[in-house]
């Protein structure tokens, strides 16, 4: 009962932050210091995963540049965030450029590892280049649904449901292992389950968060939530059994680190936002 309520408290106060930096907008009136609010929010949490990340590849042995690494991570989130706090920088031409830039991102990253004297310097050049890609870019797409904030609130509540959900008929019924290799606690039953509740949640409350989306648009990105949240925590288990952990941190007593938090999201969101520009914005 103990851990029950410690992990209740853990999640209301993360709840809290994680929404409150979305709204600062709408809360203060202002839309400038409400859009610094939530990428300072974003910097924090780029800056935490990315500590974690090579915390735990440390433990396989790895020596990736990790000053560099806090470098491109910070920087791809500061870039892309700031399509919305700055407009007139160009647009999407600014992503474009980033784009650009990878393989001059990834040649320096080889190139430090001359230095470095590593066994493996292309594995801990690539492993350089990881928090940029895995954390801080999917994070930096946020800023870019922060103008539709309903829409992006929808996204991260339709995530939490669909993981209690299948947490729940999971413990219940569930019988049959999906992936026990990498995250012995997940069952088909509870998935399914879980997918079912989002699918629901996306059709009957989707278009009361926004209604200009179409309900089978929201049921796409229902199952969006739903499908890619699973394989999304699958991913970022299989990173933690390599190196025999559980959690990836502790930030959060009874729900982990930073990893165990966003792990869904870091992979649901640049799904999310592909399809919501080709298929439902204007």
């Amino acid at each position: 009962m103990k851990n029950f309520w410690v992990r209740t408290a853990s999640a209301t106060v993360y709840a809290v932050l994680f929404l409150g930096s979305i709204y600062a907008s709408q809360l203060l009136g202002n839309k400038l210091v409400g859009g610094l609010i939530f990428t300072a929010f974003l910097l924090f949490v780029t800056c935490g995963c990315t500590f974690e990340f090579f915390r735990i590849v440390g433990k396989q042995g790895a020596v990736p540049c990790k000053w560099l690494g806090y470098v491109y991570a910070v920087a791809a989130l500061l870039s892309l965030s700031g399509l919305v706090l700055n407009q007139e920088i160009g647009g999407f031409r600014l992503f474009g450029i980033a784009m650009t830039l990878l393989p001059i991102c990834f040649a320096l990253a080889a190139i430090i590892q001359l230095w470095n004297h590593s066994e493996q310097p292309f594995r801990d050049a690539a492993y350089t280049m990881v928090p940029m890609l895995y954390v801080a870019m999917p994070l930096g797409l946020m800023p870019l649904l922060h103008e539709s904030y309903n829409v992006l609130v929808m996204l991260i509540i339709m995530v939490w449901v669909n993981d209690s959900a299948a947490y729940m008929g999971g413990s219940w019924w569930g019988k049959h292992k999906m992936w026990p290799r990498h995250s012995p606690g997940k069952t088909w039953e509870g998935t399914a389950i879980g997918v079912l509740v989002t699918l629901a949640l996306a059709y009957f409350v989707g278009p009361l968060f926004n209604d200009h989306i179409a309900w089978y648009h929201w049921l796409v990105l229902g199952l969006i939530c739903s499908v890619v949240d699973t394989l999304g925590d699958l991913v970022e288990s299989m990173l933690k059994r390599s190196v025999g952990l559980k959690d990836s941190g502790n930030i959060m007593p009874g729900h982990g680190g930073f990893l165990d938090r966003f792990d869904s999201l870091l992979v649901i969101i640049p799904f999310a936002f592909v399809y919501l520009t080709l298929f439902v914005q204007p």
